[in-house]
Order: C-alpha cells, then structure tokens, then sequence
C-alpha cells in the first residue's frame, strides 16, 4: 500500500445565501452544464472481477495546464499568466511534461507508475464547441450528435452476460447519460435540488452558453456553489474548531463508490465539475483539480490494496482549451485535450499519446491542441483489457464506427 498523505483543505471566504446562488446559476449559461448540484454516480454490478471507474470531468479541463508541456519549443509563447514547468512549480514528469501543483498529492501514484495521462486525445465532436452537444457525445460515445439514445458505458453492460442492477448514487436531478439504457442500473439522489427543473436549467444553458458576458461569472458560481454546500455540512458536523470537518461532497462520493466497489459492484461512474476556465483560470483550475486528487486519494484509501490493485480509474473531458490564454486569464472552448488514467491496473508514470505540437502550423484551426487519439478508442482498449470485451462489440455495439488501431498498452500485463 502506497503511504499517501491526505491532501490540504482549501478554505473559501465567499459566502452566498441559497436564494442569491440559485439567482445566479438560472443566469449562467456555461455553469449550468457543469453545476456541482448537478452530478450523478452510478454503479452496475458485472460478473468479472477487476473494477472500472470512469469520471466525466464536465466543463472542458485544459489539458495543456494540467500535464504542461514545457519541453514543447512553442509553449513559452503562448502562455503568460499560465506558464507553467518547473520553474513555475509544477513537478517535473518526463523532462518533457510537467503536472500541474494542484496535483502534487498524487505524486506518490505516479512514482509507483499507478498514475498516467493519455494527451491530445477527444471525442469526435469539432468545431462548435459547445458544453451540452460534447457531454452529449462523450457520453454517447457516438461518431456525431442525435444518433443514440443511450450511453456507451451502458452498451457495455448490454453486451455482456451476467450483468445486475446495483445501487447507484446521484447528486442532485441530473442524469448520468453516460449509462443510460436498457441494462439494469439503479440510481439515488441526496437531498439537494435545484428550484428549476432540469428542463429550464438545460434552456437556460443552451441560451446563455454562448454569451460571453456570462463567462467571467463562471468560477464564482462553481465555487460559491461548492462553499454553500460546504457550509452545511460543517454545520452538520460542527464548526472549524469544534470537531472534525465532514468530507466534502467529491470525498463522499468517491468513498461510496469504494465501498460498493468493495462488493459486488464493478463499474462506478460520476462526474467532477468546474472545468469552464474563461476567466481566472490559476484559481478555478486549482480548485477542480484538488477535488480531482482528493476524489483519486479517496478512491485509493477507501479500496485497499486488494481492489486498489485491480482498478482503472478513467476521467475525460467533452473538448480541451485553447493554446492561448485570453485576455482575463483565462482559457476557451477548444478541442484536443487529456484524460487522466488512475489505479493498480494501469501502466502509470508515463505521458501516453503521440504529441502533435504547438507550432501554430500544428494545431486544429490554428488555435487548439490537434487531436491524435479518440478516447473511445482508449476507452476501448481498457475495456478489452480489464473485462475481456470482444473487439467487434467495441466496434460495433459500445463505439460504434470506431477506429481501435493497435494497443496504446494503457494497462499492466
């Protein structure tokens, strides 16, 4: 068992009363698709015993903040206020990319090869760039938009025998596209709800996404929600100084899931928001990826060993960012992006993918990262590996059209 030490608690001095933040959300176009009151989990029960948990990270995470490619001869140019390497504090990975501070605490994970990133990598969704139209190909692991109904990850379990419902957690109204259909898989919602329902959440949304008069309140809403949140549970547990701090909302569902992963469960999926860095991107994106190691962190305590050690844990995003920063520190909508692979299971310490460049020659539309790699094809090669999925099911049934080329060797042999 690798000795980790639990990551630091972050403190906000925001407070906002739950009348003015759901004022604020209804007017957030961006926020809407990737709202922390607004994220599902689930849980299906298979008969394999390895185990898969796949993390959708909504809101566009900049891959090129998170596994920075210092090595690159174009980065420097490109970035100002996001510069980063290790003379900026991030941790050196490869003498080529570097890891964002945030995810310091996982460090230990990737010294023992159980962390690794796949970069420049997407959906096949382009051009329009929108929040609501990528989470619902990512999910739909469809080559265009509108042509399933139901998720790749529920298709998995369609074409497998054997397969039961299992208790599934959700937080919030939302729904986990990503496993819908016809196989068995149960859900549970918490307490918290919205005032609008999610039909006028997601018209909101479709309406307000593209103004960018909205985006610079993005990561106050996302982080203003979570302190909200926060605020209750501490007034629940007791105040700072009084007693222990409850776990915030990311920890407890991730030690939810170990548990049913523990069990019968095989397969865990949920989401992690704020990933929409228009403006002040140093701090928005600091937060998201401290959910993302604490929820990485507790995912690795609360399995064990046992289960730890046959586990891929698998988070992608709808679309990447920009390779320019904008002009409120920030990043936009943008296209080739990363995924972050976790776990016993995986080949970790190693930056996974062909690298394209970042000379202006070398990018999509001259302003994005190019993409060199599907994640479905990623997606179904650990699939093959970790639960013996049938290549032309991959093909066929859960990605249906998909290009799997040969083996990226994501997983131990």
């Amino acid at each position: 068992m690798i000795n980790i030490p639990p990551s630091p608690s972050a403190r906000w001095s925001a407070r906002l009363s739950r009348r003015s933040f759901l004022t604020r959300s209804g007017l957030i176009g961006c926020s809407l698709a990737a709202s922390p009151l607004l994220t599902p989990v689930s849980f299906a029960a298979a008969p394999w015993d390895t185990r898969l948990v796949v993390i959708i990270l909504r809101g566009g995470m900049d891959a090129i903040d998170v596994v920075q490619p210092y090595g690159d001869p174009a980065y420097a140019g490109l970035r100002s206020t996001l510069m980063g390497g290790p003379e900026h504090g991030a941790l050196d990975l490869d003498g080529y990319f570097a890891l964002h501070p945030a995810l310091a605490p996982l460090m230990p994970l990737w010294k023992a090869e159980q962390l690794g990133f796949i970069h420049a990598v997407s959906t096949p969704y382009r051009n329009k760039r929108s929040h609501f139209d990528g989470q619902d190909l990512l999910e739909a692991g469809t080559p265009g938009l509108h042509q399933r109904r139901d998720g790749w990850l529920n298709r998995l379990l369609q074409v497998t025998p054997g397969v039961e419902a299992r208790t599934a957690f959700a937080i919030g109204q939302g729904e986990m596209k990503l496993l819908q259909g016809a196989a068995p898989v149960s859900d549970w919602s918490p307490d918290a709800q919205m005032s609008l329902s999610p039909q006028a959440e997601r018209l909101a949304g479709l309406m307000m996404e593209q103004d960018p008069l909205f985006h610079s309140a993005l990561s106050e809403a996302l982080d203003l929600a979570e302190s909200t949140t926060e605020d209750a549970m501490v007034g629940a547990g007791g105040r700072m100084g009084q007693g222990p701090r409850r776990p915030r909302p990311h920890q407890r569902i991730a030690s939810y899931a170990a548990q049913q992963l523990r069990g019968e469960s095989r397969i865990a999926a949920f989401s992690i928001n704020g990933w929409d860095t228009h403006n002040r991107q140093t701090g928005a994106l600091k937060r998201a990826l401290r959910r993302l190691s604490e929820t990485i962190l507790t995912l690795h305590g609360d399995l064990g060993p046992g289960i730890w050690d046959k586990t891929a844990v698998v988070a992608m995003t709808e679309f990447g960012r920009t390779v320019r920063e904008n002009g409120t520190g920030g990043t936009d909508h943008g296209t080739g992006g990363a995924m972050v692979l976790a776990g016993g299971a995986i080949k970790g310490g190693r930056v996974h993918g062909q690298w394209p460049g970042l000379a202006e020659a070398q990018l999509f539309d001259r302003r994005d990262l190019m993409p060199t790699g599907d994640v479905r094809a990623q997606m179904g090669w650990i699939m093959r590996g970790m639960i013996g999925t049938d290549h032309q099911a991959i093909s066929d049934v859960i990605f249906p059209g998909v290009e799997l080329g040969s083996d990226p060797g994501l997983l131990r042999g």
